[in-house]
């Protein structure tokens, strides 16, 4: 008798993002595009360190960038996840705090990014002063970028929060 192992890789995704729903749309269309592979996909916003003193003491606690992401980014993330659950084993939200090619190198090796999804044609918004363009470090980072044109992307479809918790419950 011969056993056949099936070997499923993992690749992460890194795609900047200003919390708005329309940097989502591009989710469904990657799990396609590099299926059979499960994918780990980190949803990041970029900005630059402070030189304000106080702010810099309070950085490890910070969360008042948290607010700026709203439940309804929250629930799409999940429906996402639950919908295509064969093909996406995590997504995670974080924020990237530097403006310097050395530092992101750093933080892309340590969430063990293989590719950044670019949108093309997608307006990112700045959530405050401290924000930056993601371009601005992506562009020089020497990884794979994958840039998608955000116009040709369907839309998230429609959230039932209803939907959400009767799955999360089950």
């Amino acid at each position: 008798m011969q056993v056949y192992q099936i070997l499923i890789t993992m690749k992460t995704l890194l795609i900047p993002t200003d919390f708005n729903l329309k940097s989502l749309n591009c989710i469904a269309g990657l799990t396609k595009r590099y299926s059979p592979e499960k994918l780990n996909i980190v949803l990041v916003h970029m900005m630059k360190i402070t030189d304000n003193m106080q702010e810099l003491l309070m950085l490890s606690r910070r969360s008042t960038e948290y607010q700026h992401i709203s439940q309804d980014f929250y629930n799409t993330c999940t429906l996402l996840k639950q919908k295509h659950a064969d093909a996406i084993n995590n997504i995670r939200i974080e924020f990237f705090y530097g403006s310097t090619i050395a530092v992101f190198k750093n933080f892309l090796e340590a969430n063990e990014v293989d590719t950044i999804v670019m949108l093309e044609n997608y307006n990112y918004t700045m959530l405050n002063k401290n924000s930056i363009h993601p371009s601005v470090l992506v562009n020089r980072s020497g990884l794979q970028v994958v840039n998608l044109n955000c116009n040709q992307l369907n839309e998230p479809e429609a959230i039932d929060n209803e939907e959400i918790l009767i799955e999360e419950k089950v």
